[in-house]
């Protein structure tokens, strides 16, 4: 394990997930599991010790929930990014996680790679969702007033630039992508990086927003 290696800190209260995605981590090289506690009660203790680069919350733990203890982990000095990882796939859980401070909302039944990727990007200072909350959050951020015009950006893009931007709206993973279009998962990454340049975005997560609002303005009817 090399000494720049993402420390993780993992608060789930359920033994046999908690414990599986620990070994999952811990098997990649540039990830470790520096904590990881099924009890809330412990986790600013462990957070002192453990000094993580990033806090990982199940949204529903007794007593009072993931938000309640990243709240009360925030007044204690806490702001380094933290992910929600649920089952959940409400609009309204993730509105609260956002509001609540979340650096992102990740999926329980999400691939194990697209976990690990979502903990890099979110250390990198990326907001990251599971595919499948993109819509959702594009929803949430409908009233936001994001409504530059951005429309002669997609001049720039390439035809298969345009087709990666195309499923991203639809909330796939690279790899998803990559299995569709029948090219590499390195190929997809360089096309999402070439993408979010050209567009002035700094995550897949705004290209996302950006191609569904692009669809949804009524120059594009």
């Amino acid at each position: 394990m090399s000494e720049d290696s993402i420390k993780v800190m993992l608060v789930d209260d359920h033994t046999l997930f908690r414990k599986g995605l620990a070994e999952l981590l811990d098997g990649r090289d540039n990830i470790r599991v520096a904590a990881a506690t099924g009890a809330p009660a412990e986790a600013a203790r462990l957070l002192d010790e453990a000094q993580p680069d990033v806090l990982v919350l199940d949204l529903n733990m007794p007593p009072h929930g993931g938000l309640a203890l990243l709240r009360e982990l925030q007044g204690r000095g806490w702001s380094k990014p933290t992910l929600i990882l649920t089952v959940s796939d409400a609009e309204d859980d993730l509105a609260n996680a956002m509001r609540a401070g979340a650096r992102g909302y990740l999926l329980k039944d999400m691939e194990p790679d697209d976990v690990v990727d979502a903990l890099q990007r979110a250390v990198r200072g990326e907001t990251v969702v599971a595919p499948a909350m993109t819509l959702k959050l594009v929803n949430l951020l409908q009233g936001g007033g994001k409504n530059a015009a951005r429309d002669n950006l997609l001049a720039q893009l390439t035809a298969r630039e345009r087709e990666i931007l195309d499923h991203l709206a639809q909330g796939q993973s690279n790899k998803a992508i990559a299995r569709a279009l029948a090219i590499s998962h390195d190929t997809v990454k360089l096309h999402v990086r070439h993408i979010l340049s050209k567009l002035n975005l700094t995550s897949r997560v705004e290209a996302a927003v950006f191609a569904v609002e692009q669809k949804m303005s009524p120059r594009q009817k």
